[in-house]
């Protein structure tokens, strides 16, 4: 889903993997794809029940939002998750 704010294009995450540690593999729908390490990103109280790398590989998408989410609702925003990406080569 292609979400306009102004200038900015929002581009949605369509897959995700989880690779190891606090790093995933995301694809995104205008075919970008890389490896982002989230460990800087599990910081408040949502994002707590993520260092149990256990709970943090329940990680998947939410196409109605466009990116990823856990089951207990913590989510990262597309645009944070694209600026962040390691391209794969």
């Amino acid at each position: 889903m292609d979400r306009s704010a102004g200038v900015d294009t929002v581009t949605d995450v369509v897959e995700v993997r989880y690779l190891h540690d606090y790093t995933v593999w995301l694809r995104f729908e205008d075919g970008t794809s890389g490896e982002v390490d989230l460990r800087e990103s599990l910081r408040g109280p949502v994002f707590e029940p993520l260092r149990n790398l256990e709970y943090f590989k329940q990680v998947s998408v939410d196409p109605e939002i466009g990116t990823i989410v856990w089951p207990n609702g913590a989510d990262i925003a597309p645009e944070t998750l694209y600026r962040r990406v390691r391209v794969s080569v």
